[in-house]
């Protein structure tokens, strides 16, 4: 049998994965110290997603690991359907770990007859059978608010920062918002580098049209400092782009982007490599395809905290502590 057993026996830990980034499951199961539950998964002729799992689960912890990565739809799928059925096969207790939360940025309506796309992922998970939700860095943090269960918000931004702080000169440094709409964790970003300037880029959204926003100028002091422009995610990479070129232009000495999820969709490392940024920083909370790779780009492993909070949920302990008691 896979999984760990608490040191009274009485409880089971047991990790599942889906396809949709093998490389990260098995990260994390080594990162634990398991071997991931033998699972069936495969594609019917027209379609239609197959799961069975190779060993009881029967009153077990499950984690069920799946990024939402392209074909995000399918791989969603996928996830409910392991969660079914871990529900029929008498799991315990099923938590679904999403590094990256599918739908994240439809949490609101911006116009009439538009879904909340975020909520009805919430809805779907808790439908299926889920009792827990587990995600890295949410678009928005009202999200947690979209499960009717405890939601575990997990932060890359310790990861990314004693990284970052290798690559800048503490003393000549600013953290720049690619919008208004991030100034907070900007905020918390400058905090980290000991009260850095902080700045933010001023752009316009047309809402009617996805992947496409115009940056205008920089607000706040930049000439002459190394700027970390950080983000949750980078998609088609049009927005971080610009924002590289604005604070070139205001004057910056150089530009780091760092970001939690890279979605990168193309022609994303075209437009990053080309941008002017120095280098560009991502977590693999989504597999990062050879397709998508490009010279400027470094990818760290978000495995050891994925690890570290699955074995706090599973020993009843704090995950918040992971985080300094922030969250």
């Amino acid at each position: 049998m896979t999984g760990i057993t608490s040191s009274d026996s009485e409880k089971r830990l047991v990790l599942i994965s889906g396809r949709a980034h093998p490389e990260l499951a098995d990260d994390v199961a080594r990162e634990l110290g398991v071997e991931l539950v033998p699972t069936t998964a495969y594609d019917f002729a027209n379609g239609e997603i197959y799961v069975r799992f190779g060993e009881s689960v029967r009153g077990t912890d499950a984690f069920v690991l799946q990024s939402h990565t392209a074909p995000i739809n399918q791989w969603i799928m996928e996830q409910l359907l392991m969660v079914d059925a871990l529900k029929r096969a008498s799991a315990k207790t099923i938590t679904v770990v999403q590094p990256f939360y599918g739908y994240s940025r439809q949490d609101k309506k911006h116009r009439g007859r538009e879904p909340v796309s975020a909520r009805l992922m919430a809805d779907l998970f808790r439908t299926a059978g889920a009792d827990r939700l587990m995600s890295v860095d949410l678009h928005a943090a009202q999200i947690q608010g979209f499960f009717d269960g405890p939601v575990d918000h997990l932060w890359a931004m310790p990861l990314l920062v004693d990284y970052v702080r290798t690559r800048v000169d503490p003393t000549n440094v600013a953290v720049v918002s690619p919008d208004a709409g991030r100034i907070r964790v900007a905020e918390q970003w400058a905090a980290k580098f000991g009260g850095c300037p902080l700045a933010f880029i001023h752009k316009t959204r047309d809402i009617t049209k996805p992947n496409r926003a115009v940056a205008n100028r920089v607000v706040g002091e930049v000439e002459g400092r190394t700027c970390v422009l950080t983000d949750d995610l980078i998609d088609t990479g049009g927005t971080i782009a610009e924002a590289v070129r604005v604070l070139l232009a205001a004057g910056a000495k150089d530009v780091i982007v760092a970001a939690t999820h890279g979605v990168l969709s193309d022609p994303a490392a075209q437009r990053l490599q080309e941008c002017g940024a120095r280098e560009v920083v991502v977590t693999d909370t989504l597999p990062i395809t050879e397709d998508k790779q490009f010279g400027k780009l470094t990818v760290l492993s978000i495995a050891p905290l994925l690890a570290r909070a699955i074995r706090e949920v599973f020993d009843d302990g704090s995950v918040t502590s992971l985080f300094d008691g922030a969250s």
